[in-house]
């Protein structure tokens, strides 16, 4: 028996084969190579083509098919993992009336301001655990506002893995999670907030229909499995966005328990069993992809932006290194790269901001004393320690995070960068041989039935290393980031 998992980022679209008795990976594939185009209309915006993704989607599965030699009547589910928060509108026949408004575009943000002090906190924070932020409710109500000849024309709207799961199956449909990460969901009444939709006038209609987030969600159809090379009829039984899925390929299920992620964003994601949220919502709370009717379980998520591509930005203005030159580099300058600071904010409004914009910095440079190493090093540095400040945050909201665990992927292939995050937000690092697709088939697989509980899905994956605080590091790194987050405050006190 197999199962297919898919990861619809922004950065590229992955698929992976998973051996449902084994729990081994058998094939794992990108659909282009190089990173997908983000399209930067204006300052602040970021749009993708969602039919743009489809494409990679089957570009992804024939790489499946050329690596290892399946029978497509084996396959028993499909899971869909996607990146958050993004917007897909289409028509009444299913056709993309527009770009899709990713995760990282700040257009709706003084929107969601407006709409958080007109609501009040004293209805968004105890019901949607969240501000209306730049979440795609509020980008939904730019749309309207802005182009109200698309917006008329709307039959349903989305999420970017409802969506790959429309053309996957014909039917547009969405999760409890997905509503609550569009920052539609009422927590406290336990429905779609009508009192969102109403202040934003914004028809229920709209919403794409329920399904469970694990269980059958539809079946691929004729069109469908003979782009892909697949079998027509083979159920779709997960999706997920990405951070809530990449804590399940984690098998972070448990209240106490946490999971983190430094790709194109980095993220730090721990599971609690109460309705807790951030006062200024520069942490957000969204349901987990096990809650259930009688166990609370919500992800409490802290989102930096400017990750991966901030390491990616590095490589092009360094020569294009490798990203192992890079880290080698980058481990011959002390820890602190002697003064040099890098402020990681130039992609979009940070939520562990507020939503502010300061943009990216480079402050403390001195020509006679740093080189290349210690840029690369600033950079490894600045990130870690802004994820710092984001799990300060999730700290100050009671929530206990001391271990964490990570897939030995994206920037925790870097030793220097698992050293400075052990040692600078304190945590046990614990690495392991899994990623978002792999999630996301282990997800399938339990939606299918082929898994009867939680602990038998995650067969075949194993703890790489684990990485822990050392006392003389964690003294260095943490005065290192003491300098830096007094820095970042005499910024932020400024805009």
């Amino acid at each position: 028996m197999f199962l297919i998992g898919y990861d619809i980022g922004s950065s590229s679209i992955k698929a992976a084969l998973l051996d449902a008795e084994t729990g081994r990976c058998l094939a794992a594939s990108t659909g282009s190579a190089g990173e997908l185009v983000m399209n930067v209309p204006r300052s602040g915006w970021a749009e993708q083509d969602p039919e743009m993704w489809w494409q990679e989607v089957i570009k992804a599965t024939h790489g499946l098919r050329r690596q290892y030699d399946f029978d497509p009547a084996a396959v028993k589910g499909i899971g869909i993992a996607y990146q958050m928060h993004g917007l897909v509108c289409v028509d009444e026949n299913q056709q993309v009336l527009r770009p899709s408004i990713i995760w990282c575009d700040s257009r709706a943000v003084a929107i969601g301001d407006k709409a958080a002090q007109e609501l009040g906190n004293d209805y968004t924070l105890p019901h949607l655990l969240n501000s209306p932020g730049n979440f795609t409710a509020s980008k939904l109500k730019w749309v309207q506002l802005n182009q109200p000849g698309i917006y008329a024309r709307i039959r349903h709207i989305m999420l970017p893995g409802d969506f790959i799961g429309m053309r996957l199956t014909g039917q547009p449909a969405t999760t409890l999670s997905g509503l609550s990460e569009g920052i539609f969901w009422d927590f406290a009444e336990q429905q779609v907030s009508k009192r969102l939709l109403d202040h934003y006038g914004i028809d229920r209609s709209l919403l794409s229909p329920i399904v469970p987030t694990f269980g059958e969600q539809g079946r691929v159809t004729e069109k469908a499995a003979e782009l892909l090379g697949l079998r027509a009829g083979i159920p779709v039984t997960y999706r997920s966005g990405d951070q809530p899925n990449n804590a399940f390929s984690l098998n972070v299920l448990q209240p106490g328990e946490a999971a983190t992620t430094a790709g194109t964003s980095g993220v730090v994601y721990a599971v609690h069993d109460t309705a807790a949220y951030d006062a200024e919502s520069r942490v957000n709370t969204f349901m987990h992809v096990n809650q259930t009717e009688t166990d609370i379980r919500n992800g409490v998520l802290m989102c930096l932006n400017g990750t991966g591509i901030l390491n990616s930005w590095l490589r092009g203005i360094t020569g294009g290194l490798s990203y192992e030159s890079m880290n080698e580099l980058a481990a011959k300058a002390p820890v602190g790269s002697e003064g040099l600071q890098i402020f990681p904010f130039g992609n979009g409004a940070e939520r562990i901001l507020a939503n502010r914009q300061p943009g990216a910095r480079v402050e403390g440079l001195e020509f006679g004393v740093h080189h290349q190493q210690h840029l690369l090093r600033a950079g490894q540095e600045g990130i870690v320690f802004a994820l710092t400040y984001g799990v300060d945050i999730m700290r100050q909201m009671g929530l206990q995070i001391s271990r964490v665990r990570a897939g030995k992927a994206n920037m925790f292939l870097s030793p220097l960068f698992r050293e400075a995050f052990a040692n600078t937000v304190g945590v046990t690092i614990e690495l392991y041989n899994t990623d978002g697709a792999l999630g996301a088939a282990r997800g399938a697989g339990i939606g299918a039935g082929v898994y009867n509980s939680f602990p038998e899905a995650f067969i075949g994956m194993e703890c790489l290393a684990s990485i822990e605080p050392e006392p003389a590091l964690s003294k260095a790194y943490g005065e290192s980031y003491a300098a830096w987050k007094n820095r970042l405050d005499e910024i932020l006190s400024i805009l």
